[in-house]
């Protein structure tokens, strides 16, 4: 589609609810999204993963994307005027260690430096995240996180981040949503690495939890302050009262939510799993993952309705993925509510009932949540749906604050249109809209909306 350069129109939502003045607002993308530049890198995963006929639904790459890497400067202009506190931005492991390992890029690491700069400099405070997904080629040869040792190796990178700009960082966060990656990546192959391991994959959430807590560790020895995880997590519904259904639901929601929450918050695994994860000395194992954390990160898009297994023989896709027929869980359409461009529903209301019941389930294990991603994919420069979608997440995430649950932020996924992984380019989650043939950002209308509530809101 042809960007115009005109400004949609705003329409007249009424101001948002007043937040504490030290909340924290802000925008996210990730490395291999956007930042293009793949012959400046190391390989990942994600490049071989793209590089195999069907693994990607319009059969694109990220070799390009949005080329961030040559045009960061045009877009943190873009998060300086939108008027943002805070940018979220992942930083490429292979990039700073082409091999995962051993010698360090310099020019990888000299990108970093400039975009941190450019933030600064643009009074923006810089988030980043050490892991999006993006593992190097060279770790997953070795095992990837299905070998034990990746944790120590992404320990090993988080030093070698945090010596080069934690003088100008006071915001981390180590992993990002590793159920995601455990599942879609290592369970069912619809990501990279694209293994189909089912139950098997199991290792790879421990090895990545490990990992999150060595680097808490290495980022701490490092002077580092202010740390946290960003984990993707929404309430699960039955799809009826049965007993088959809540069960399924119960046991969906185990492994979705507390199998990456538990052993962070609470130094355990649920009842029955911890038996199941590669450990000669699990509670050794606990004792780093549960490193304390400053505040805990939450990526929240929508809720889930799970059921018992369908009959045999009855195809089940949710969300443009095919459910094997020997998971023991089957997620189901929630209907009765609009869904954007990718076919999930609307749910603002899923957001307080997610995070109140955090707090009532963790308690003073809790530390403070900032939501580090929340949005949706809507086509087009006037985009009403995503206002609509924003304005009714934010209000619901005032009545959490108001009911008592303690929330330091809020980022929006994303910043500009993307390489939005399997998806390719076919889905835009975006404020800016991105030409993905000539590299033109125009802002659309849910970008000027966001300004001028933020600005309204300012003294």
């Amino acid at each position: 589609m042809a960007a115009s350069a005109a400004t949609p129109a705003i329409p007249p939502f009424p101001r948002l609810p007043e937040f504490p003045h030290d909340f924290v607002w802000g925008v996210s993308t990730s490395a291999h999204q956007i930042e293009g530049a793949v012959a400046e890198r190391g390989a990942s995963v994600w490049d071989a993963f793209t590089a195999v006929p069907g693994n990607v639904k319009d059969g694109s790459t990220a070799a390009v994307a949005c080329d961030h890497y040559h045009r960061y400067r045009e877009d943190v202009a873009l998060v300086r005027d939108l008027g943002v506190d805070a940018y979220r931005f992942s930083v490429s492991w292979p990039r700073v260690l082409p091999t995962g390992a051993g010698a360090v890029d310099p020019a990888g690491l000299d990108f970093y430096d400039r975009l941190v700069d450019e933030l600064c400099a643009a009074g923006i405070r810089p988030v980043p995240t050490l892991f999006h997904w993006d593992t190097p080629l060279a770790v997953q040869e070795k095992g990837g996180w299905l070998n034990r040792d990746t944790a120590e190796r992404f320990a090993e990178y988080a030093a070698v981040v945090a010596a080069r700009i934690g003088d100008r960082v006071t915001k981390w966060i180590t992993l990002n949503e590793p159920a995601e990656h455990t599942l879609l990546g290592h369970a069912l192959g619809q990501h990279a690495p694209g293994e189909r391991l089912l139950f098997g994959a199991l290792p790879v959430a421990h090895h990545q939890l490990l990992a999150h807590g060595l680097a808490v560790r290495a980022l701490r020895a490092a002077g580092a302050r202010d740390i946290g995880i960003a984990n993707s997590h929404g309430p699960t519904w039955p799809a009826s009262a049965t007993v088959d259904d809540t069960a399924a639901a119960d046991f969906y929601d185990l492994l979705l939510n507390r199998l990456f929450a538990d052993p962070l918050l609470l130094g355990r695994y649920p009842e029955g799993i911890g038996e199941l994860m590669p450990s000669d000395d699990l509670d050794a194992d606990l004792s780093v993952i549960s490193e304390p954390l400053d505040w805990y990160g939450i990526n929240f898009y929508q809720p889930t309705k799970v059921g018992a297994p369908l009959p045999e023989g009855t195809a089940t896709e949710f969300a443009g993925i095919a459910i094997p027929p020997e998971l023991p869980f089957s997620p189901r359409q929630i209907e009765g509510y609009p869904v954007t461009d990718f076919g999930w529903p609307v749910v603002p209301e899923a957001l307080p009932e997610l995070l109140i019941a955090f707090r009532d389930r963790y308690g003073d294990r809790l530390p403070p949540l900032v939501i580090t991603e929340n949005g949706c994919s809507y086509d087009g420069l006037d985009d009403q749906d995503r206002i609509s979608y924003l304005d009714g997440h934010l209000r619901a995430l005032h009545r959490a604050m108001a009911a008592g649950v303690d929330v330091h932020g809020y980022f929006v996924w994303s910043l500009i249109d993307n390489f939005e992984w399997a998806e390719g380019y076919r889905q835009r989650f975006g404020l800016v809209h991105v030409d993905h043939t000539t590299q033109v950002r125009t802002p659309k209308a849910s970008y000027h909306w966001l300004r001028e509530a933020l600005r309204t809101r300012r003294p």
